[in-house]
């Protein structure tokens, strides 16, 4: 078999094999992932603020077990989505307005609000960037392109846009009973202050990791083929 040129697929095919020492890291995330999941889920402040945070945890997970072996993850993404999941299980535990951590630096620095809701949007850009880069480089001729850093920015900030639209629906569903997942904390600008900073994420993500993301995507294993 002759060794595969640049443009070749590095990533898909049924017939791909990740060597043991690639499924050690996927593994421990996993593994943190559930264990955090589980002790989140141990008496929360608020159960529905509970299931709406962690949902997409619930529903990812799976799907990337379920398809790890056609379709096996970067290091690096596996990290930054383990990362994102304990954030987004602490905000659901506690309430993102409530949680402990958000409190020490609103006191430290004299702050007007919890702002573990910002840190929460930041990462919803700066995690969500690797992982539709990775999807667009491994999945459309967009890998090596000058239009992927925008187009995935792009793609994390229309993401934004819906789980805000997704909040206002609850909001409007819920009314009162929805204030603990809102998190707005009085501030009416709350809905464009979490898309700006979904945006910096996305930026912040694309720019300094973009490169160390193309040396994993290089190393991920090519699938043999007839």
């Amino acid at each position: 078999m002759s060794a595969a040129g640049p443009s070749a697929d590095v990533s898909t095919g049924p017939s791909a094999v990740v060597p043991a020492s690639r499924r050690t890291l996927p593994v421990l995330c996993a593994g943190l992932v559930i264990a955090g999941l589980a002790l989140s889920a141990w008496r929360p402040h608020d159960p529905t603020t509970w299931l709406l945070e962690t949902v997409w945890v619930l529903v990812g997970l799976p799907v990337i077990l379920l398809t790890w072996r056609r379709f096996p993850l970067t290091g690096l993404l596996c990290v930054l989505l383990a990362a994102h999941a304990l954030v987004l299980a602490l905000g659901g535990h506690y309430t993102y307005a409530r949680v402990p951590l958000g409190d020490w630096v609103r006191d430290g620095f004299g702050l007007d609000r919890n702002p573990y809701d910002r840190f929460g949007h930041l990462m919803q850009g700066f995690v969500p960037a690797i992982l539709v880069r990775e999807l667009l480089s491994r999945t459309s001729p967009l890998r090596g392109s000058r239009w992927l850093a925008p187009l995935t920015v792009c793609a994390c900030l229309a993401f934004s846009a819906v789980f805000e639209m997704f909040e206002w629906a609850a909001a409007v569903i819920g009314g009162q009973a929805a204030d603990a997942f809102l998190a707005t904390q009085g501030d009416v600008w709350d809905t464009q202050w979490d898309m700006f900073c979904a945006l910096i994420g996305a930026t912040v993500s694309v720019l300094a990791l973009g490169r160390w993301h193309d040396r994993q995507l290089a190393a991920l294993p090519v699938p043999t083929k007839p």
